[in-house]
């Protein structure tokens, strides 16, 4: 077993101290498998799902040859969704904190493109991306890629599943043949094959055994009728009554029909699919993570990089059609130390499904009758939290503070009322305790939010 300790690493020993002050004791499997061979500049094919410390892994292994000097992009990675590019982007600049001014920008859609080409001018050393929108860039000629060391594929399965792979393979014609190139990929599909047959040189393949803790996460199968499945929902719901909750379907329809059939009996449901413009997946989003929406309803492909620090329950409505699909979808939930939920109901035809699942698990799988199940007493299900949305965003020199400050001030909305705060570049959105909602809006919009008056709604 290699050793887990990063000091065993050759790492300069201010990265050592970062990661010591970050609270990196030691490495996950991922980061210790991988680590060594990618800080060696080999190319590597990772299997590892989210939450695994892959982020940490490959940002490591990129940051560590960076030349703060050269002003160019040296490190490339693109990810599926802007929420991922965010992410990866945020836990880049923690690891870049011991280093001398490395620049980390990101260039995503959804967001116009003059101020980031404002930003290239001024030069990057990193850059978090999508294919769509760094494709625009190189196009412009905004953006080049002519001293670039390390490419990283994020999530590649995903990027993939979302029909990116001729963007990713013009991306990587525009780069020098000498790179680095790191894929990181939950699943191992054909289309990883055929993609690191063409663009890598040689790689070394690892892979974190992504199978859960059974101590964190309680698996249960249920047995049902395929047209009863809406109303087996409906049942666990009310039977549970998750705080928070993601259900897994197959189609965007089957997003809909339940969303509607949830939404029909009071009980709070949004459907998250590929087709949201990019500003309703962003509410969509905040309203989940900030604990004023209590079941998403999504797809995989939708559901791809969402995180949701503590998910109570997973239900797959439908069973994945891959068992590996099944785990990473499984391990939403049980995240950071807390326990998770994982239903999922199975028709009679999905049998050889479950099949492949008890498989991969090497154990069988906890059958329970359908019937067992009993509603607890109660309202139907809603969340602790309402969002309200405030007309104006970062572009606005809107801030965090500025809302908590007219919350809590004028409002008179004791802080501890007040959830969390996501900024987007024209609206922002504030959580409060459901109680206080009415009070907060009309308080908002009859004062000021940085001696401005803005619209305020609730969501």
């Amino acid at each position: 077993m290699p050793s887990s300790a990063f000091a065993t690493l050759p790492l300069s020993p201010a990265t050592l101290a970062n990661l010591d002050a970050l609270g990196y004791a030691e490495m996950t499997p991922i980061q210790a498998q991988s680590l060594p061979v990618m800080l060696k500049g080999m190319d590597l094919i990772a299997q590892a799902k989210t939450g695994s410390g892959k982020t940490a892994a490959f940002g490591i292994a990129l940051l560590e040859p960076i030349n703060p000097r050269y002003f160019g992009c040296q490190a490339l990675v693109l990810c599926p969704t802007r929420e991922l590019a965010d992410q990866v982007a945020k836990e880049l600049r923690r690891l870049a904190r011991s280093a001398d001014n490395i620049k980390i920008l990101t260039l995503c859609g959804g967001v116009s493109i003059g101020p980031q080409i404002g930003s290239l001018e001024h030069g990057a050393h990193v850059i978090v991306g999508t294919p769509g929108r760094i494709q625009e860039h190189l196009k412009k000629g905004s953006l080049k890629l002519d001293g670039l060391n390390t490419l990283v594929l994020d999530e590649a399965d995903r990027m993939l599943d979302m029909g990116f792979y001729d963007a990713i393979a013009e991306i990587i014609g525009q780069t020098p043949s000498k790179r680095q190139t790191l894929l990181f990929s939950a699943t191992y599909p054909a289309s990883i094959k055929q993609l690191s047959a063409t663009f890598m040189r040689d790689p070394q393949q690892v892979k974190a055994e992504a199978l859960h803790d059974d101590s964190q996460i309680e698996q249960r199968f249920y047995e049902i009728d395929p047209d009863d499945r809406m109303n087996a929902v409906e049942r666990i719901l009310a039977s549970f009554r998750p705080e928070t909750c993601v259900a897994f379907c197959f189609t965007k329809q089957q997003c809909q029909e339940l969303v509607d059939q949830l939404s029909a009996k009071g009980i709070s449901a949004m459907a998250l699919n590929g087709d949201l413009e990019q500003r309703d997946r962003d509410q969509v989003l905040a309203m989940f993570s900030n604990r004023s929406l209590s079941v998403l309803v999504a797809t995989d492909v939708a559901a791809r990089g969402l995180d949701i620090d503590a998910l109570d329950m997973v239900i797959n409505v439908e069973l994945a059609r891959d068992s590996e699909i099944h785990i990473h979808r499984v391990g939403r939930t049980g995240r950071a130390g807390k326990k998770g939920i994982a239903i999922s109901l199975v028709a009679p035809s999905e049998a050889h499904r479950a099949r492949a699942i008890e498989e991969r698990q090497k154990a069988p799988l906890n059958w329970q009758p359908l019937g067992n199940l009993k509603p607890q007493p109660g309202e139907p299900l809603q969340p602790p939290m309402v969002t309200l949305c405030i007309g104006a965003g970062r572009k606005d020199k809107l801030r965090p503070g500025d809302i908590l400050g007219a919350l809590t001030g004028d409002a008179g909305i004791p802080g501890k009322q007040v959830g969390k705060i996501a900024i987007f570049d024209f609206q922002a959105f504030v959580a409060v305790e459901r109680d206080l909602a009415k009070q907060a809006t009309n308080r908002l919009n009859s004062g000021k939010i940085k001696g401005r008056s803005l619209k305020v709604r609730q969501l």
